[in-house]
């Protein structure tokens, strides 16, 4: 794995850093990962290894920097989020990974209320682009914010539950504590 893992000061580290770190949640492990600007990932998994390596694919040419301290409180927050959905999640996002495309429907996304779902043709349909929901589903599996651009309440035409990144379990999880709201 070509993960830089080190403890660089802080002022050290440039507008190429990201920083990352791993913790526990109900739904398997997560990591979290900081650029200057916000969180620009949150993946879940099963693996760690795995996950760092996600994370290089999505950001190659950057140095990622391990940093458990500086992404404690991020961890806390997404864990507490996906135990308790009515906590909200308020971290700043960095979007800028995406197409402008892609962007769009992180946006509007980011508008579908927890406990709400919306069907990817719906999704398509408004972003102005009703034969879309192909589009949709491709932006929704870029996503590399989960929870954070909850493409886990986009479902099929039918309201069944179906492709998701990280495993339909885990966005079934993810609905049915939202539900409970």
């Amino acid at each position: 794995m070509n993960l830089m893992q080190t403890t660089m000061p802080v002022a050290a580290r440039n507008l190429d850093t990201i920083t990352y770190a791993i913790g526990e949640s109900a739904i398997g492990k997560i990591l979290a990962a900081r650029s200057h600007i916000g969180v620009c990932a949150i993946l879940i998994g099963s693996d760690a290894d795995a996950l760092e390596q996600d994370l290089g694919d999505r950001f190659p040419g950057k140095m990622l920097v391990e940093d458990e301290a500086t992404l404690r409180g991020d961890l806390a927050a997404i864990a507490r989020f996906i135990e308790t959905p009515s906590v909200g999640l308020d971290l700043p996002l960095d979007l800028r990974h995406g197409t402008p495309f892609q962007q769009r429907v992180w946006d509007v996304l980011r508008t579908i209320p927890c406990g709400a779902t919306i069907t990817y043709t719906a999704l398509a349909q408004r972003l102005g682009r009703p034969n879309g929901a192909r589009a949709v589903a491709t932006a929704c599996a870029a996503n590399a914010i989960a929870i954070g651009i909850p493409c886990h309440r986009v479902v099929s035409a039918d309201g069944t539950l179906s492709g998701y990144r990280w495993g339909v379990e885990r966005k079934r999880a993810l609905l049915n504590k939202e539900a409970t709201i």
